[in-house]
């Protein structure tokens, strides 16, 4: 839909400034559009805020030092963001700490800071930390947020803990939120800048003028099968928590002219696939700490499995560096003479004391469709219903329907890895092995599972999307995960203070443009 400047366009209202998507990065924009003296509207298209964010780990990454938090980010993006965009990432991390203190004086909340270093020994690590909100005053997790379950109970979730200092703030301030209104298309005038946008909302479609510009914070593809078709070789991968996800800001953008980035890149991980077939999620694996190449491990965690392709052959460390980034990679291999991928799904192969070690998964969503009663009982019996369970390798390799040679092969040559205490083929770290010896045994399937996608419109500075030409599209910015900077590896809690710091870049910037007629 596009309307010239000489049109005269019917408006069902008007604002200053549109913000779209209500999780971190949409919460943070209009919280700040809204302070700067701008009207505000701020739209989510599901029936409740929060996104996927709501469902993170709450631990936003913050840096004591700009210049140092740099080196970092220029190593772990390895050439495909500008030096310029990630400078302006570290200089806003510095921030973080006092952001939070200033945002959680409204909820009373308390701010804690601890010492954090990156994943991987690059230059700058050492910088690092991670800010979270560590307790809320007359706070409910379980009444506030039903329809929210994260890797660990709720009442715990730090990142629900996060986003209800944001929403108390949001409440605080001249913002009007609408639920259950997605935006469809933008309004574009004949000079190319974007002037408002069409929103569908349960009364109709509304034609809402941005007399400033439009915010989109609305996330990434990872609910969109179409956009990971187009931009990813493996197939199928599913989807870890949140359903609202489906690319509607990138598609909004290269309807405005947007150049896009980073559309490769997800965050990975291999996980379960839930038994019941109308479930719409994967179930991560337990959530085993991360460990830095080249330093001593931190703890002595035992992971209790190891991962086979459907030969039955191990092919990956099932705990690199940082599991929950970059251990679904290994399974995106394309067979050509076989005209498969012979790696989704895997399976994670066990013994019964493995079995018993951990949990080895939990639900993590943002819907109201879906409950979970988080108990170790409930985790066990959802657990039994994964795993497949035999009284030897033989009749395990049968049920898997691999080689029975080929599957024992595998797990004599892992015992032997756990008995030398090193993995020459892999690297696996020597405190996580765990032998495979004693019945019964049990496998699951494992496929990639997407957390959150990094790709989309590239944005400049202040956050303004770009064109093909790095030309800024006059009004329109971007936030949070859609077009985040991580274009190769990524930093744990680096999202969000990309929702922080790009949430605030672009409020304050589009805050200072001159309303248009």
């Amino acid at each position: 839909m596009v309307a010239t400047s000489s049109d005269t366009h019917s408006w069902h209202e008007e604002f200053d400034i549109v913000v779209v998507g209500y999780g971190y990065a949409g919460g943070v924009a209009a919280i700040e559009a809204s302070e700067a003296g701008c009207s505000v509207l701020l739209i989510e298209k599901m029936p409740d805020p929060g996104g996927i964010s709501i469902c993170s780990g709450g631990n936003v990454r913050a840096a004591k030092d700009a210049d140092e938090a740099f080196k970092y980010l220029k190593e772990t993006c390895a050439g495909t963001t500008p030096d310029d965009v990630l400078k302006a990432l570290a200089v806003g991390m510095t921030e973080v700490v006092d952001y939070f203190e200033k945002l959680a004086k409204v909820s009373g909340a308390e701010v804690q800071y601890r010492e954090h270093p990156g994943n991987y020994p690059f230059p700058g690590s050492e910088t690092f930390g991670y800010a979270s909100i560590a307790s809320v005053p007359d706070y409910d997790a379980a009444a506030r947020y039903p329809h929210v379950n994260s890797y660990v109970p709720i009442h715990r979730a730090a990142g629900a803990r996060l986003f209800k200092v944001l929403e108390d703030n949001v409440e605080q301030r001249d913002v009007t939120v609408w639920l259950e209104a997605g935006a469809k298309r933008l309004i574009i005038n004949s000079s190319g800048e974007v002037v408002g946008l069409t929103i569908g909302t349960t009364g109709g479609d509304k034609d809402i003028k941005a007399r400033r510009g439009v915010i989109l914070a609305c996330g990434g593809f990872e609910a969109s099968p179409e956009l990971q078709l187009q931009h990813w070789q493996e197939k199928p991968v599913l989807l870890a928590a949140f359903r609202g996800s489906t690319g509607d800001g990138i598609r909004m953008a290269q309807d405005a002219g947007a150049s896009l980035w980073h559309m490769w890149n997800y965050h990975g991980v291999y996980g379960f696939r839930h038994p019941d077939p109308d479930y719409p999620y994967g179930l991560r694996p337990k959530r085993l700490p991360d460990w830095v190449p080249g330093k001593p491990p931190r703890n002595d965690v035992k992971m209790p499995w190891i991962v086979v392709d459907r030969s039955g052959r191990r092919y990956m460390n099932e705990y690199p560096p940082y599991m929950q980034d970059t251990s679904a990679r290994p399974m995106s291999l394309f067979d050509t003479h076989t005209q498969s991928y012979p790696r989704i799904p895997s399976y994670v192969v066990l013994d019964d004391p493995a079995r018993w070690t951990w949990p080895l998964c939990s639900p993590t969503f943002n819907d109201r469709g879906f409950s979970f009663e988080y108990s170790e009982e409930s985790l066990r019996e959802l657990e039994d219903r994964i795993v497949t369970k035999a009284d030897s390798l033989a009749e395990l390799a049968s049920k898997m329907g691999v080689e029975e040679a080929v599957l024992k092969e595998t797990v004599d040559r892992w015992n032997a890895i756990c008995d030398v205490g090193h993995d020459d083929a892999f690297g696996r770290p020597p405190p996580s092995m765990m032998k495979i010896e004693t019945p019964p045994f049990y496998c699951a399937e494992v496929w990639p599972i997407c957390s959150n996608t990094h790709g989309g419109p590239v944005h400049n500075v202040h956050q303004q999307v770009l064109n093909a030409f790095n030309e800024p599209i006059p009004r329109l910015y971007a936030a949070g995960e859609l077009g985040g900077v991580f274009g190769h590896l990524y930093l744990g809690g680096g999202n969000m203070a990309e929702c922080f710091v790009g949430g605030w870049t672009a409020a304050r910037h589009a805050a200072t443009l001159e309303p248009w007629n």
